[in-house]
């Protein structure tokens, strides 16, 4: 599928274990704010799978015991999830659901347990989650930052990739909302507003209904800091 073949890690996997993992591979559909799976599903239950959308957006967060929502990522399609429930083979720790009416794979945990039995496609989950762990630490090192201006321009850097995805590519339209986005920083929104207000008289970004279109990825960058993209 054109939406797996563009993303980076999928085309690393080797040509034999690809195949297997779309031959294996069910469809599932979801309306916008269905869920995929939630947090705290037991190991061996129907989220106990690994997931590759196909087509759509999903949205990964946790909810706090008072009952507020942070949000972890986006993912978009060609991306693939659910596999640390399956290594580690405990409960699941986010929510999953469809910002967007989406097409989900679903490869059953017995086919992804025959998969990680080729060396090469456990290499291949060994390198997924390495990215992951350190898109991890950038994120926190980032939630460190002083500058709260700063903080958003690196995360609209790095959602311009894809966010997890890590795309090589750029894309010039960001398709999310500002209360996600503020969310995902943990700000408020009118904080949020006042920032990107700034980036768009700086000329870094225009602002759009459900989107955030970027103007000049070289001035993002620069509000961001050196190594937005490290």
């Amino acid at each position: 599928m054109e939406a797996f073949t563009g993303n980076t890690w999928f085309r690393s996997l080797p040509e034999a274990d690809a195949q297997q993992l779309l031959a294996w591979a069910q469809p599932r559909q979801l309306a916008k704010g269905e869920f995929l799976f939630h947090q705290g599903d037991a190991y061996g239950s129907a989220s106990s799978a690994f997931f590759g959308i196909a087509e759509g957006l999903v949205k990964l967060s946790v909810f706090h015991p008072d009952g507020n929502e942070a949000v972890l990522t986006l993912m978009e399609a060609g991306n693939w999830l659910g596999e640390v429930a399956l290594l580690t083979r405990r409960t699941v720790a986010h929510n999953v659901v469809a910002i967007a009416d989406s097409t989900v794979l679903v490869v059953t945990a017995a086919h992804f347990d025959a998969l990680m039995e080729r060396p090469a496609f456990a290499r291949s989950i060994a390198r997924l989650e390495s990215e992951r762990l350190r898109l991890a630490y950038g994120l926190m090192a980032d939630s460190t930052l002083p500058s709260t201006g700063q903080r958003v321009a690196r995360r609209l850097v790095l959602l311009a990739h894809g966010d997890v995805t890590l795309a090589n590519s750029e894309r010039d339209s960001i398709t999310t909302s500002q209360d996600t986005l503020a969310m995902m920083l943990g700000i408020s929104r009118p904080t949020l507003s006042k920032e990107l207000g700034t980036l768009a008289r700086l000329g870094a970004v225009a602002l759009r209904y459900g989107r955030i279109e970027v103007k000049d990825m070289a001035l993002l960058i620069a509000c961001a800091g050196k190594s937005a993209k490290a």
